[in-house]
C-alpha cells in the first residue's frame, strides 16, 4: 500500500473535514512499522523476580508496562525482554531461545516508535541496546530462512 492511497482512506473516513496534518504524519509512521510476513508471539507470565535491573515493575498493567522482565513464545522460540529507564532514556536487554549458535546470522531489531536498532544476537542469544525514547517498544528476532518473529508493543515510561 503507497502512502497516498492510505491518506485517501482517511480523507474519505474524515468525512469532508480535512485531516490534520498530525494524524497523517502519525498514520505513516504506524504504517512503516507493520511487519508484512512477520509472526507475533504471545506473552508468556514470567515467575519469580521482575528483572535483574527493575524497580519491580508490573507487568500485567495495562496501561504502562512499567520496566521489568517479558517474556514472549510462539512455535519453540522465546524471547525474553527487559525494559528500563535510566537517566530519562530507554535501555533494553533480553535472550532469544534457544540459542542461535556462532555464524547463524539472528538479529534482533529493537523497534520504537522513532528509532529501531538492529543488534546481532551472541551465540547465547542475548542483545541489548541503551539511548532510545521511552514509550512504545517492540523486539523482532529475524532468523535466516524464516518468518520474523515480533514481541507485542510494550509502553515503557520512568
Amino acid at each position: 500500500m503507497r502512502d497516498e492511497y492510505l491518506l485517501a482512506a482517511l480523507r474519505l473516513a474524515a468525512g469532508a473535514d480535512p485531516v490534520p496534518g498530525r494524524v497523517g504524519a502519525d498514520a505513516r509512521a504506524a504504517f512503516h512499522l507493520r511487519l508484512p510476513g512477520g509472526v507475533v508471539a504471545a506473552p508468556v507470565e514470567v515467575r519469580g523476580p521482575t528483572g535483574a535491573r527493575s524497580g519491580g515493575g508490573t507487568p500485567d498493567a495495562p496501561d504502562d508496562d512499567g520496566p521489568g522482565m517479558h517474556r514472549f513464545a510462539v512455535a519453540g522460540l522465546v524471547i525474553d525482554v527487559e525494559a528500563v529507564v535510566a537517566d530519562g532514556r530507554l535501555e533494553v536487554a533480553g535472550q532469544v531461545s534457544p540459542a542461535p549458535g556462532p555464524d547463524a546470522g539472528w538479529q534482533a531489531e529493537i523497534r520504537t516508535a522513532h528509532v529501531c536498532k538492529t543488534r546481532d544476537l551472541s551465540e547465547n542469544g542475548r542483545f541489548a541496546v541503551g539511548g532510545l525514547p521511552t514509550g512504545w517498544v517492540s523486539v523482532v528476532c529475524h532468523r535466516p530462512g524464516e518468518p520474523p518473529v515480533s514481541t507485542r508493543w510494550l509502553h515503557v515510561r520512568s
